[in-house]
Order: structure tokens, then C-alpha cells, then sequence
């Protein structure tokens, strides 16, 4: 099975190549550059991987959200771009659930809160049980992070929260700061499990039809006077 992954969601974007269970990843160094430099990252995670051409895989995974706007326009426009020239199926992975199962090898903690920046001061969150290597989700919700330890509070003490950059959560919120767990470990390679798994049911989506998990209306920047 040969399975390309794309993560294009918030933070730094990252390629993975699943080969049979080898798996080849990159990661781009400026989040800035996204836009014009993930495809050709693309083109070498694959060439890395010694599959010449898109036509030799058999599916095509994209982080489908929640995330940034731009982030997620990015990374799924490639990814659909990819399966349809090859007539692929698109095999989208929920970020969050992704990013709770990355975070396993990393703690013991009976519950996983994955968060992801939304608006200022918003952040898009998840409750995972735990249950050995599976994860149920408990609850899936936006919220102020000033209200967060109060979603939290039934949870006790049995839990840690993941996230790219989850300083600055840590910062808002000092109580939380000690259950906080850095994920740069988040990357590409945490979406093909999910995407293995759906492609070896039947699973996966025609390119035309898959569109990204926003969960909030898009808010233009004002121009600067």
C-alpha cells in the first residue's frame, strides 16, 4: 500500500510517504513559504520514497481541520489536486484525532485535550479517553481559553493537553501551564494510520467533493489605514 500524507493545518506543514510500511516524511522549515514550496516537498518526499509518480500511489490523505483558513485551502487543495490528476481517492483524517493518537507514545494520561489556535484568544478542543492504543471522543468544542479549565473540570487531574505552540495557551492560562505537552511531534506520518485503515475499508472521498472542517464563519483581516 502506498499512501501519500499531507498535514497543512496550523503551524508547520509537513509530507509523509507510507510504502509498505516504510515510511519517508519532510517537514517545510518556513511556515511562511507554504504556499509555493508544498508541492515541490511533495515531489520529494516521494522521489525519497522512489515512487516517480503520483499514478503509482494508492491514495492520497489530507489533514482535513479544524485549523487555519489559509492552512487548510492550502494543504486540501494540493491533496485534491494530486488525487484527481491521478484518479485517486482522497482519504481526509480529522486533525484533531490525529494530533490526540500522536500524543500517546508521549504521556500516560488518561485523557488527551488536543487544541488548535482559532481566533484570538478561541481555541478549537477535543476530549479523548484513552483505552490502550484507541481514543474515544468524549467531546469536540471551541471555546474561550480563559473557560477552558472549566470544560476541563470534570476530568480531575487525569488529563494533558497537546498542541503546536500550546505555550502561548500555557501563557493565558497559567493553571493549565503544567499539563501542557509541546506537540512537535505532530506531523504527516500521525495521519496514515487513519488513512490506511479507511482506504483498506473502501473508505476515502471523490476529490471534487471533499471540502476542509472550518467550524467558524471566515473573518477578513481589516486593511490597514
Amino acid at each position: 500500500m502506498k499512501i501519500l500524507a499531507i498535514e497543512c493545518t496550523h503551524g508547520f506543514a509537513s509530507v509523509a510517504v507510507s510504502r509498505d510500511g516504510t515510511i519517508v516524511e519532510q517537514r517545510l522549515a518556513e511556515w511562511q513559504k507554504t504556499a509555493e514550496a508544498l508541492v515541490p516537498l511533495v515531489m520529494q518526499v516521494m522521489a525519497e520514497a522512489g515512487i516517480p509518480s503520483a499514478a503509482e500511489l494508492d491514495g492520497v490523505a489530507v489533514s482535513s481541520g479544524p485549523g487555519s483558513f489559509t492552512a487548510l485551502r492550502i494543504g486540501m487543495s494540493v491533496a485534491k489536486g494530486i488525487a484527481f490528476g491521478a484518479d485517486l481517492p482522497l482519504l481526509p483524517v480529522p486533525t484533531m484525532i490525529a494530533l490526540a493518537s500522536a500524543a500517546l507514545p508521549h504521556t500516560e494520561a488518561a485523557n488527551l485535550v488536543p487544541v488548535i489556535p482559532s481566533r484570538a484568544g478561541e481555541y478549537f478542543a477535543a476530549i479523548y479517553r484513552r483505552d490502550g492504543k484507541a481514543l474515544t471522543e468524549i467531546e469536540n468544542f471551541r471555546c474561550d481559553a480563559a473557560k477552558l479549565p472549566g470544560r476541563l473540570a470534570s476530568l480531575g487531574g487525569a488529563f494533558v493537553i497537546v498542541g503546536r505552540g500550546v505555550q502561548t495557551l500555557a501563557d493565558e492560562v497559567p493553571q493549565l501551564a503544567s499539563r501542557c505537552i509541546e506537540a512537535s511531534f505532530f506531523t504527516a506520518s500521525a495521519l496514515l494510520p487513519f488513512a490506511e485503515q479507511a482506504f483498506a475499508a473502501g473508505g476515502g472521498e471523490s476529490s471534487t467533493d471533499a471540502t476542509p472542517e472550518y467550524r467558524q464563519a471566515f473573518v477578513p483581516k481589516q486593511a490597514r489605514s
